[in-house]
C-alpha cells in the first residue's frame, strides 16, 4: 500500500534548472505545485561545492545573461550576488601541435593567427556566394562547406567538444547550432547575416540588462545560489511543495489514458489525475505532469503506457563526462592562464576535451597563490576516458596537460564529479524526433516532457523553457 498525499495542479519530477523555472512560474500564477527530486538537493547538474578555500561546480560553471536570467535575477534579488567573469575571459586557447594559441579575437588576430592558413582565408573570402543545404546535415559539413576544414578543425571542432561533448560528424547542424543554420537560410551567408544583425542591434539596441545582455556571469557562492534562491521562492508562496530524496518508481496515467496495444484500457489508472510513486511507499498527484528529467529517464517511467514515445526518448544519446577539478600552487603552472580556459582538438589525439581556468574566470574559486583548473574527459568519441578510479582520471588529465599548461607538480586539491549521462547529443535526425515527440504527447494532453534534451542545453534555455512549460499549461504569459 502507499501513502497517498493531496493533489497539486501540477506535479513536476525533476529539480533540475527547468522543473524549478516551470514550478516558480506555475506558482507565481497561482498554481499549487508539487516538484519531486531524487537527489537531497535542488538543482540537477547545477551545484556548488566548498572545500575550505576551494570552490567547484558540479555542472555548469558559469551562465550568459540574457532576458530570462535578467528577470530572475530581479526578481529573485540576486543582482547583489552576481560576479562577472574576469574580462580576460575573453580570450581563449586551442591546442595546436602540442601548443596553446589564443583563438583571434578579431580580423586583425586573425589574418596573423598560426591557426589558419591562405588555404582558410581563400575559402572565407568565398563564402558570402556559396549557396545554402536544402537538407539537413551534420557540423562538420556545415562548417566544411561554408568555411573550410580549417576552421572546422581548429575553431568549430573545439568549440563542440567544449559545449556538447559531442563529434561535429554526428550532431545536427540544424539542431545543434540553430542560429548559425537561420544566418545561411535568412541571408544565404554567414558573413552577411552577421553583418545584418549588426547592422540591427545598433539601430535597436538590447533593452539595459545586469549584466548586459551577453555578459558571462556566475555569482559569489557560485551557481548552485541560482537554484537555491529558485527553490526557496517556491516554497514562499506557500503553493509549492519540494521533496527531494524523493526518487520516483512508477508512474500510473489517469484513468482515461489507454496504453498503446492494449484496447481495455487502463483499469488501474489514478481515478483523479497523474500519480506518481517514490520508493518510500507515497504517491504523489497531480492534473497535469510535467517530466523534467533526462530523457532517458523518462523513457523508464512512460514505456509501460506508450512504448513507442519511450522508444523514441531512449534514442537519445547521452555520453559519459567526466569534470576533474585540480588545485596547484600557482608557481607550479608556467602558463599564465590568461584566459577562459583551453580547448582540445580532436586531431590533437588526446583524450581531455578541454580545462577551464576557474580561478582566473571568477575570484575567490582558490586560495591565495594558488590556482583551480577544471578539466573535461569523455564525450560522444571517447566515452571511455571517463570511466576509471579517481588516481586513473587525474592522471589521464595531467598526462595531456602537463606539456600544455607546464604544470610541475602534483595537485594539492582534487574532486571529480562523473556524469554517466552527460549532455544530449541532438545528432542528425533530432528535429524529425521531436517532431514525433510532440505528436505522441497529444496522445497525452495533461504530460508535458521538458530538460536540456528539449530546446537547448544551456542554462538559460532550459530556464526559458520551464517558463513557457508554465505559460503553455496556464494558457497565458507570466512574468516573474
Amino acid at each position: 500500500m502507499t501513502e497517498a498525499t493531496a493533489s497539486a495542479d501540477l506535479l513536476i519530477i525533476g529539480a533540475g534548472a527547468t522543473g524549478l523555472a516551470a514550478a516558480y512560474f506555475a506558482t507565481a500564477q497561482g498554481q499549487r505545485v508539487t516538484l519531486l527530486d531524487a537527489a537531497p538537493q535542488v538543482g540537477g547538474a547545477i551545484g556548488t561545492i566548498r572545500d575550505d578555500s576551494w570552490q567547484t561546480e558540479t555542472g555548469p560553471n558559469s551562465l550568459m545573461q540574457s532576458p530570462i536570467l535578467s528577470e530572475l535575477i530581479a526578481a529573485l534579488h540576486l543582482s547583489d550576488e552576481v560576479v562577472l567573469a574576469n574580462p580576460l575571459a575573453k580570450k581563449r586557447f586551442v591546442s595546436q601541435h602540442g601548443h596553446p594559441v589564443a583563438l583571434p579575437m578579431g580580423p586583425g588576430s586573425l589574418l596573423s593567427s598560426p591557426l589558419f592558413g591562405i588555404a582558410d582565408f581563400w575559402h572565407l573570402l568565398k563564402e558570402p556566394w556559396i549557396k545554402p543545404a536544402t537538407q539537413e546535415e551534420t557540423i562538420a559539413d556545415f562548417m566544411r562547406r561554408r568555411l573550410g576544414q580549417g576552421f572546422l578543425d581548429w575553431a568549430v571542432d573545439p568549440f563542440v567538444s567544449g559545449v556538447y561533448a559531442g563529434d561535429p560528424n554526428r550532431l545536427s547542424a540544424w539542431a545543434a547550432i540553430p542560429k548559425m543554420r537561420a544566418l545561411e537560410a535568412e541571408h544565404g551567408s554567414l558573413i552577411r547575416g552577421g553583418i545584418a544583425k549588426m547592422r540591427a542591434a545598433k539601430r535597436q539596441p538590447a533593452p539595459p540588462m545586469h549584466p548586459k545582455k551577453g555578459s558571462l556571469f556566475s555569482f559569489k557562492n557560485g551557481m548552485a545560489t541560482l537554484t537555491q534562491a529558485l527553490a526557496q521562492a517556491i516554497t514562499a508562496t506557500g503553493r509549492g511543495h519540494i521533496e527531494t530524496e524523493a526518487r520516483v518508481t512508477a508512474i500510473n496515467p489517469p484513468i482515461n489514458i489507454t496504453p498503446l496495444g492494449n484496447p481495455l484500457g487502463n483499469p488501474l489508472g489514478n481515478p483523479s489525475g497523474w500519480e506518481a510513486t517514490t520508493a518510500d511507499g507515497r504517491s504523489w498527484q497531480g492534473k497535469k505532469l510535467l517530466l523534467a528529467t533526462p530523457a532517458w529517464r523518462s523513457a523508464e517511467w512512460i514505456a509501460p503506457f506508450d512504448e513507442a514515445l519511450a522508444a523514441d526518448l531512449n534514442a537519445i544519446e547521452y555520453p559519459s563526462v567526466t569534470a576533474v577539478a585540480l588545485g596547484f600552487p600557482r608557481a607550479a603552472v608556467a602558463h599564465p592562464l590568461d584566459g577562459f580556459g583551453l580547448l582540445i582538438p580532436s586531431r590533437e589525439g588526446r583524450q581531455t576535451l578541454g580545462v577551464l581556468f576557474s580561478s582566473t574566470l571568477f575570484p575567490n574559486r582558490a586560495p591565495d597563490a594558488h590556482v583551480l583548473l577544471t578539466a573535461f574527459i569523455g564525450g560522444r568519441r571517447r566515452p571511455e576516458a571517463a570511466e576509471g578510479d579517481d588516481d586513473t582520471l587525474i592522471e589521464r588529465v595531467l598526462h595531456d596537460l602537463r606539456p600544455l599548461l607546464g604544470i610541475q607538480s602534483a595537485p594539492v586539491f582534487q574532486r571529480i564529479q562523473r556524469w554517466p549521462h552527460a549532455i544530449p547529443q541532438y545528432e542528425l535526425g533530432y528535429l524529425a524526433l521531436q517532431q514525433r515527440l510532440d505528436s505522441a504527447l497529444t496522445r497525452h494532453p495533461d504530460l508535458l516532457l521538458g530538460g536540456n534534451w528539449r530546446h537547448g542545453i544551456a542554462v538559460g534555455d532550459c530556464l526559458a523553457q520551464g517558463k513557457a512549460l508554465a505559460e503553455h499549461i496556464r494558457g497565458t504569459p507570466v512574468s516573474a
